[in-house]
């Protein structure tokens, strides 16, 4: 993590900014800037880093993993491996309650995993992330057996965050999914008082948390867009931090040079990759999709744009990511070589392709233009076709309306490769709208009961060097998690991942 003070060439300058401090902001309350309201606030029913850096004050998980990625209890204190891996043992905090009153015991454990692996979670994204679970047993009160039908060696990870959230059983039953959605229960150290779709979701400590009440009273998130008004917001005191991803590059300076917030930055397992149509279009050729990798150069992209703030990835997985092969080598810039795949290809001077990119996403739209610059180069017209990130996640990539090529960003929470690997590459599965590869589908598959885990880190690199062959995608970089923080937020930490649990933060006046 760094405390980022240092000036970069480039920088936007200009900005009309108000630097009156908000009557508003009181002892003991705090607001977040962030990108995205994530729509729903049922666990099962997402995957956006934006819903982790709210949701974690208001869910916990049986097992939590906080910003030094260590992997401690949360809802369970102990647990046990048993009959070879297929059978875990949980041993139940007791004592707990949810926001609303009811206990949290075995039996909502089990409530929140037949919700997740039955109708309800099928009708989201999360369910494929826990298919190793076959059943959860009630043994008493306080303990609970998971059935496997397969040891996953990822398991007690994915239990830390998003579907996994334990949810509680008599209020999803008295008020329905579509209730819950709006106004979540959890067991967190925040519970949530206000929802106003697109404006902003507010917070509540809860004095009964297990973990001991929040230093904070009071926490607000607010859905702004547009960076430059969250950037506007945080100079002028009406924001205390902005979350990634939300801060372009060319705003550090912006907030580095003004009195009362600077940027803290820490290296993230986000990635950013264009991927492609490998079904129809010029892209369904792989000759096609490496000419278009070999046409751009990443390092340029990364030292022009990034200012430094990224590295460059050769699949799509950064370094903290296990299944990374350090040794592995990007495909090389190599416009000349592209030419020659491409009138291998049959591709004239001239064809045309579409990216669709994230429209909020400012940085990105900076690295799309020099992609398209770059695909000029070899003959290939590139136009951009930018959404609202919502529609764009939910909407167009999972029904395969993209076009020839599509952004994804995404935060690789696990730190392992699978939970990108297979929702990106498994047959059927939403990321995956366009390809099929029966071999890759037996990787995919086989890697997940492995538990040795050097074995299973050998099968990790090769299902990411049989997937940088088949050119699936153009792995562009990690990109640093960018927090914009006044000064006066105390005991911050900023998680790689969003994830930032605010119990120990405080403010002073």
């Amino acid at each position: 993590m760094k405390k980022n003070k240092r000036v970069l060439n480039g920088a936007i300058a200009g900005i009309a900014l108000s630097v009156a401090f908000s009557a508003s902001a009181q002892a003991g309350s705090l607001t977040v800037a962030s990108p995205q309201d994530p729509g729903s606030w049922d666990p099962i029913d997402t995957f956006l880093v934006n819903w982790a850096s709210v949701a974690t004050n208001i869910f916990d998980g049986l097992t939590y993993r906080g910003p030094d990625l260590d992997l401690v209890p949360g809802l369970a204190t102990e647990w046990e491996e048993l009959d070879d891996g297929t059978r875990i043992r949980f041993t139940l905090r007791e004592g707990v309650t949810f926001h609303n009153g009811e206990p949290f015991n075995a039996e909502a454990v089990k409530f929140t995993f037949d919700r997740l692996l039955g109708e309800e979670g099928g009708q989201g994204p999360q369910r494929s992330n826990y298919t190793a679970i076959e059943s959860v047993e009630v043994i008493d009160d306080y303990t609970v057996d998971f059935h496997l039908n397969e040891p996953d060696p990822v398991l007690l990870t994915k239990l830390a965050g998003y579907g996994a959230m334990i949810v509680p059983p008599e209020y999803l039953t008295e008020h329905g999914d579509e209730h819950f959605n709006t106004h979540p229960v959890g067991t967190g150290p925040f519970k949530v008082v206000e929802y106003n779709p697109r404006e902003d979701v507010q917070l509540e400590a809860f004095a009964d948390h297990w973990g001991g009440a929040p230093k904070l009273d009071e926490v607000t998130y607010r859905f702004i867009s547009e960076p430059s008004t969250a950037v506007a917001e945080l100079q002028a005191g009406r924001v205390d931090i902005v979350i990634p991803p939300t801060i372009p590059i060319g705003m550090i300076d912006t907030i580095n040079n003004h009195d009362g917030a600077s940027i803290v930055s820490v290296a993230s397992p986000t990635v950013e990759a264009i991927r492609f149509n490998t079904q129809s279009g010029i892209t369904a050729d792989e000759r096609v999709r490496k000419a278009m990798i070999m046409a751009v150069d990443r390092q340029a992209i990364i030292d022009s744009i990034l200012a430094g703030e990224g590295e460059m990835i050769a699949s799509f997985q950064g370094a903290q990511s296990f299944g990374n092969d350090p040794d592995m080598e990007p495909l090389p810039y190599d416009p000349q070589q592209a030419r020659e795949l491409l009138d291998e290809a049959g591709v004239e001077q001239g064809a045309t392709v579409q990216i669709d990119v994230r429209g909020n996403d400012a940085t990105f739209g900076e690295v799309a233009q020099v992609v398209a610059s770059y695909l000029q180069g070899v003959g290939i017209t590139a136009s951009i076709q930018p959404y609202e990130t919502n529609v764009l996640l939910n909407d167009i990539i999972p029904a395969g309306r993209t076009g020839e090529m599509f952004q994804q960003k995404w935060g690789g929470w696990t730190f392992d490769f699978d939970n990108t690997a297979y929702l990106m590459y498994h047959t059927g599965e939403r990321w995956n709208p366009y390809d099929s590869d029966a071999e890759l589908d037996e990787m995919l598959e086989a890697q997940r009961s492995i538990t040795d885990q050097a074995e299973r880190e050998e099968l990790l690199q090769a299902i990411a060097q049989y997937t940088q062959d088949r050119a699936l995608e153009m792995p562009l970089y990690s990109i640093n998690a960018l927090y914009g923080v006044r000064d006066r937020v105390q005991n911050f930490e900023p998680a790689p991942d969003n994830r930032m649990r605010l119990t120990d933060v405080d403010v002073t006046d």
